[in-house]
């Protein structure tokens, strides 16, 4: 470290400009005369027994003044530290005893300047989800978020993951990390999105080139998250090559992801497995009031798993048989299909 940074430190520490000075002199010598310190700091003599006075109130030199001359000695930085330290810890408690916790809303924007801040936003994000994750990532940081995917999974949170990398990706790397995962050769920025709230975007260059003064943004805002997932859907997703599909969940299984649902529905169809769907729906169009279906699954119009059947890249559908109709249902927002669903029941 060199002294422009220990000067700045030692005054983050509270001490005066005068106060670092005059410590570094004593600290070159280890033990000095007033005489000599004025002359080296370029202070009168009397501002030195000032400042020596005050520095050793806080534990960083000793003032010997039962000698003539009197001569001020620096201790030893171990002890100076141990002493700082023992303070710390003790207004620690007292902050600590004073200090009102309370729930606090995240921030709705955070430019984000550096590669590790990233990393942990990505884990802290992933850790808080609850029913879906989408994510871009480049394949050498897969291994830092893995675990915390893979603890998503667990959880039942949808995760659809694209992984950038110019070698070939073996998917072993991807399985018990996502449900769907893809890979992509094109360089591309990082993306992640959660439960339709939280967002992150990163430039490529930011996170694989020590040297780049680019920055990162998250955000905390249900209006804008949705426009990221849909450019993920839209612009990523369908360019990237398919590289694993996790097995379908055992049933009977409630999904507050709709996407999620409607994939298990395609996975199981898939497989020529019968699928149940009940829910509480509301009409797209139409003015009735919300009502209660249970019907047979007999197609889903999806994007997330080959072979692509949706029309748009935001539309995943599930085609319900009721007796003598077929509806079509998606989730909330949804204004292609017959009805919404919340949350719904898959047997």
């Amino acid at each position: 470290m060199d002294d422009a940074t220990l000067a700045a430190r030692l005054e983050q520490l509270g001490l005066s400009e005068k106060e670092v000075d005059t410590y570094l002199s004593i600290l070159r010598t280890g033990e000095a005369k007033a005489s000599e310190i004025a002359d080296d700091t370029g202070v009168s003599k009397r501002y030195v027994y000032s400042i020596s006075e005050s520095l050793e109130d806080r534990g960083f030199v000793e003032v010997n003044d039962h000698v003539v001359p009197t001569t001020i000695r620096a201790r030893p930085p171990g002890e100076v530290i141990d002493a700082l330290t023992d303070q710390l810890t003790e207004m620690e408690t007292a902050l600590a005893d004073r200090f009102a916790d309370t729930d606090r809303e995240p921030q709705q924007f955070d430019v984000i300047k550096s590669r590790v801040t990233v990393v942990k936003r990505l884990s802290e994000y992933i850790a808080d989800a609850e029913s879906e994750i989408m994510l871009s990532v480049p394949q050498q940081y897969l291994s830092e978020i893995g675990d915390d995917l893979a603890a998503a999974v667990d959880r039942g949170v949808l995760v659809m993951l694209v992984v950038n990398s110019t070698t070939r990706i073996d998917p072993t790397d991807v399985e018990g990390k996502a449900a769907v995962a893809r890979a992509w050769e094109q360089e591309m920025p990082i993306m992640l999105t959660v439960d339709g709230q939280y967002g992150l975007v990163a430039p490529a260059d930011m996170v694989l080139r020590t040297n780049s003064d680019q920055r990162a943004i998250a955000f905390v805002q249900r209006q804008i998250v949705p426009i990221l997932s849909g450019s993920f859907l839209g612009n990523y997703w369908p360019m990237a090559t398919e590289l694993h599909v996790g097995e379908p969940h055992p049933l009977p299984e409630t999904y507050r992801s709709f996407r999620h649902l409607v994939l298990q529905a395609t996975l199981r169809l898939r497989a020529d497995e019968p699928v149940t769907f009940v829910a509480d729906v509301a009409p797209v169009q139409a003015t009735d009031d919300p009502g209660h279906i249970e019907g047979q699954v007999v197609d889903t119009r999806q994007g997330m798993v080959e072979p692509q059947t949706n029309a748009y890249p935001i539309e995943h559908t599930l085609v319900v048989e009721l007796g003598d109709e077929t509806v079509t249902v998606g989730g909330p927002g949804s204004f292609l299909e017959d009805y919404e669903a919340n949350e719904a029941r898959l047997s």
